[in-house]
């Protein structure tokens, strides 16, 4: 019986084999390919080179009931080659975003298509439907297959209700099981052969964000969280989901998916100068952005609101004297910004009346005197359940909004995002996402979205170390803007840390504090500590606040996944250098060129290095000054969670 078994299954394997199809396409530069093949499903194979990092991968989607890509018969390829050239109004990396791809579609009898791009740095795929009226999706196959023994980094959650917080976690492939916790995007994953793959996902619209499960195999299959149909408040600040649809998505018929994408090199350098969410996500639909203005805030949560200083003669807290307080001091450092956090309203549901301690009038005014503005801390629900708020935020002066705790990522929630960014755009009002789910390309549709939360970042204390932190620039930050808060001028070393507001710290060296604005980008980049501090640290702090949000031109300098980056990024004709590491028995040493500077001109180095002793004593630092021109060499040493920043002028 057996043996007539293993021949029915030979004889079925022979007849699917005959009766596949086979399409490729090939990146511009013939290095990077994707093999599709539709037999009894979807499937594609990536190769990079002659290294197979994408094995047998699965593609469908449940509609209605009907799978499409279960069956699938083609009725038409089409193909096109493009090289344009993008320019993002938030340009995080660069001013000029080149994007040269090659596409294949396949388009099939049941009114659907699937698109695959082949670029230089990797491939995406996406589904196009072409079915008409309102559909009903019930489920998307997104299953990866990737070498065994592969090393997987993930954020892995316990149930779809996350702030994306969670710390990286370390995976073999082959060990992750379907019992195991579940993972977000990004993924990234190592080969034995060293090629490194970034999965994530843009141009996200209507639609839940995936989540994955390993299937067992070395590989891992999405789950998606299901359409909310009952839903009560748990407080001010979140809703218990009591009964979900048996649909992830009611959406449009005749629309087009999220891209899924895979950023692939075996050079690591390259996930710090990736810009494949913005070369895959929609352009802005604010025809004229000009009044969204990116910046720096002075941000007084993670230091309690308590300055110190010898010219505080007022009783500190969230009141009218304090918030003038943040406002002269961002005045003097040209921060255009501050953050009012919770407390400044009466009740966190109530958007129209501050606390009686902060006549929020008083304060805007104040701010308008010396160069600084307002924005607003809220909770999701508040701005749900006040829908004219943005025109009242809008008469009063008020510039921006943080908007909380969503921690969600179904369907209603990404909609959320979009309908409350755009309500926010009608106003002139821009917006950063606090406990929100990773970046998917709204941020280039309404460039007034300037940031997003969802990383272990510095508000998270001793529980925010480089050891998690190094991984950010690869991972995270190489997919959208990450609010992280950085800035302490309370420094430490992992061993001797003890700190909590409104004495707050971090675990770093002072001159990986400064790099983080160098090497982290946000549209909205805070400063995190106590204003008494920053003058206690002058020269610190003038560097910081010198530091642009926006970037022409991102050169990575070099770059080990988990160990350390070094970048150089320009802003005009003005070069800023930053570098970090993590835990290591020995400093790391090294020489960069400076041959990204003009020829024929001398320029002035100034760096922040760590000092001698940053290995025990974090706070110690040396500034040096000297003069450079092209070519020239710097020798950069980090020690332990160190770092390097520096500017060339």
């Amino acid at each position: 019986m057996k043996k007539i078994s293993s021949l029915l299954a030979a004889v079925a394997l022979f007849s699917a084999a005959a009766t596949a199809q086979n399409y490729t396409v090939t990146s511009p530069d013939g290095n990077i390919k994707a093999v599709v093949t539709l037999a009894d499903g979807i499937t594609y194979d990536v190769y990079h080179g002659n290294d197979l990092v994408l094995d047998d991968c699965r593609m469908s989607m449940n509609v209605g009931g009907k799978v499409l890509g279960s069956t699938p018969k083609i009725k038409n390829t089409q193909r096109k080659s493009v090289n344009e050239v993008k320019r993002p109004y938030i340009h995080l990396k660069y001013a000029e975003v080149p994007n040269n791809y090659n596409q294949m579609t396949l388009n099939m009898k049941d009114n659907y298509a699937v698109e695959f791009r082949a670029y230089n740095d990797g491939v995406a795929y996406r589904f196009v439907t072409k079915l008409g009226g309102e559909i009903e999706v019930y489920n998307e196959d997104i299953t990866v297959y990737v070498p065994q023994e592969s090393q997987l980094i993930l954020q892995q959650s316990g149930s779809y209700r996350t702030s994306y917080e969670e710390r990286y976690s370390f995976v073999k492939s082959n060990d992750w099981k379907s019992f195991d916790r579940m993972a977000h995007m990004p993924i990234f994953v190592t080969t034995p052969s060293n090629v490194k793959v970034l999965i994530a996902e843009a141009d996200r619209c209507d639609y839940p964000a995936p989540f994955f499960r390993g299937n067992d195999a070395s590989g891992f299959t999405s789950v998606f969280p299901a359409v909310t149909k009952v839903e009560k408040p748990r407080h001010d600040k979140a809703n218990d989901v009591l009964l979900r649809e048996a649909y992830i998505a009611k959406t449009k018929g005749t629309r087009s998916f999220p891209w899924r994408y895979f950023v692939i090199s075996d050079d690591d350098a390259a996930f710090l100068e990736t810009t494949m969410t913005c070369r895959l996500s929609q352009d802005s639909k604010i025809e004229d952005p000009s009044w969204v203005v990116p910046g720096q805030a002075s941000w007084e949560w993670w230091n309690a609101a308590i300055p110190y200083g010898p010219d505080v003669d007022f009783v500190a807290g969230l009141n009218v004297e304090t918030y003038k307080y943040f406002m002269d001091f961002a005045s003097k450092y040209g921060i255009k910004y501050i953050v009012m956090d919770e407390g400044w309203a009466k009740d966190n549901m109530d958007p129209y009346t501050p606390n009686p301690a902060c006549d929020l009038h008083e304060i805007i005014a104040h701010g308008k005197k010396v160069g600084v503005d307002v924005i607003l801390w809220l909770t999701w629900r508040c701005v749900e359940e006040n829908p004219g708020m943005f025109e009242k935020f809008a008469e009063w002066g008020v510039k921006g909004v943080k908007i909380d705790f969503m921690d969600r990522s179904d369907q209603w929630m990404v909609n959320f995002y979009e309908r409350t960014v755009a309500e926010a755009a009608k106003h002139k009002i821009f917006v950063n996402y606090h406990g929100a789910f990773t970046p998917g390309g709204l941020e280039f549709m309404y460039p007034n979205l300037l940031s997003y939360e969802g990383v272990t970042g510095m508000e998270q204390m001793g529980g925010c170390k480089p050891e998690n932190s190094i991984y950010l620039p690869f991972i995270r930050n190489a997919v959208g803007p990450m609010e992280y808060t950085p800035g302490s001028m309370f420094s430490t070393q992992p061993d001797v840390y003890s700190a909590r507001r409104p004495n707050s710290g971090s675990i770093g060296t002072r001159a990986y504090q400064m790099a983080l604005f160098v090497v982290f980008e946000s549209g909205l980049q805070m400063l995190a500590d106590n204003p008494t501090l920053y003058y206690n640290n002058d020269d610190c702090t003038r560097f910081i606040s010198s530091v642009p949000v926006l970037w022409d031109e991102t050169k990575a300098l070099s770059a080990k996944v988990g160990d350390h980056v070094v970048v150089a990024k320009r802003s005009g004709d003005t070069w800023f250098l930053g570098g970090m590491t993590a835990e290591r028995q020995q400093p790391l040493e090294m020489e960069i060129t400076l041959d990204f500077l003009p020829e024929g001109k001398t320029f002035t180095l100034t760096s922040y290095e760590d000092g001698v002793n940053a290995d025990r004593q974090a706070m110690h630092y040396k500034k040096n000054v000297k003069s450079v021109k092209k070519g020239d060499t710097v020798k950069i040493k980090m020690v332990r969670n160190g770092g390097y920043a520096a500017v060339i002028k």
